[in-house]
């Protein structure tokens, strides 16, 4: 199994999301965060005046998938669905899970899933 971490903008989660359940993944936990990039800090014009922002907001999305699905959920979900081509579009990355465990059932492993 892996736990595919997503960090994206906000008005891209809906995409993200959709994309993912139609390739389905079975669940998916989302949290607020602010952070930055390369980019630490920048200059945005707003009302006239300029001002600098050194962490932006952006969405932590979390989802499980078995080995097999994991690129293509990384790849044609979020990666596709995120990408503006800009600056600040986010990144994506997976680590190997050992085990997982339904609190509800007991289910363990990829029956967790």
């Amino acid at each position: 199994m892996k736990l595919l971490t997503a960090v994206v903008r906000p008005h891209r989660l809906d995409e993200a999301k959709n994309a993912l359940q139609s390739l389905g993944a079975h669940g998916l936990t989302v949290t607020g965060a602010r952070g930055h990039g390369r980019r630490p800090g920048h200059t945005e014009v707003s009302r006239g005046a300029e001002d600098t922002v050194g962490l932006t907001p952006e969405v932590r999305t979390e989802a499980l998938a078995a080995d097999e699905d994991a690129g293509r959920l990384t790849a044609a979900a979020v990666v596709t669905t995120a990408r503006t081509g800009t600056l600040g579009d986010g990144e994506v990355w997976s680590v190997p899970v050992d085990t997982a465990v339904r609190a509800r059932t007991g289910e363990r492993g990829a029956d967790a899933l």
